[in-house]
């Protein structure tokens, strides 16, 4: 298994209302496109930017009513690929207990954001369907959030020089979540 981040939410080209969701490995060029629908994508951007909505939205719920019973959701593991259908576990503990629910993997992925656990991809399911970059979009986080800060700000002003807007995007939202999470 190896941990992944996601990385953007794109359009997709060949469905109506479709996006396609790219995680990322970190020090690694290889990307795993996954098709979501509008509502999934919703879910994920709202996630990853922490936006607070009037009401609770369904994820957000869902870890209302997880902490309300002490569970905790340890990681998110994204298992097998089959049709073009990515399977995936949530591994949830009471902190005695470890239970494991089959999930949806846009599902999955939202709830991994707002607990802030890792999401796993088995090393096969790497195999079968990450394509390569040119570019890896961040190198893995170090201990020190700081000196990731600082790295990726270095990053960013070296990406901007280059007139790479998309990169330089992309790191500036992994640099706001870094700070938020410090």
């Amino acid at each position: 298994m190896k941990r992944v981040y996601p990385l953007t939410i794109q359009s997709g080209m060949s469905q109506s209302e479709s996006y396609i969701l790219m995680l990322c490995e970190p020090n690694s060029n290889s990307q795993i496109p996954i098709f979501i629908g509008a509502y999934e994508a919703q879910g994920i951007l709202l996630a990853k930017e922490t936006v607070k909505t009037r009401r609770p939205m369904t994820h957000e719920l869902m870890v209302h009513v997880m902490d309300s019973y002490g569970l905790y959701l340890r990681e998110v593991t994204i298992d097998k690929v089959q049709e073009g259908i990515f399977y995936s576990t949530l591994h949830m503990t009471d902190g005695f207990n470890e239970k494991h629910f089959d999930s949806r993997t846009s599902d999955a992925i939202t709830l991994a954001l707002l607990c802030d656990c890792p999401i796993m991809v088995a090393d096969e399911v790497l195999e079968e369907t990450s394509v390569k970059m040119d570019n890896p979009p961040f190198k893995a986080t170090p201990s020190d959030p700081k000196e990731e800060i600082a790295r990726l700000e270095e990053e960013l002003l070296a990406c901007e020089e280059r007139e790479e807007y998309e990169r330089a995007a992309e790191i500036h939202q992994r640099i706001e979540q870094l700070k938020r999470n410090q």
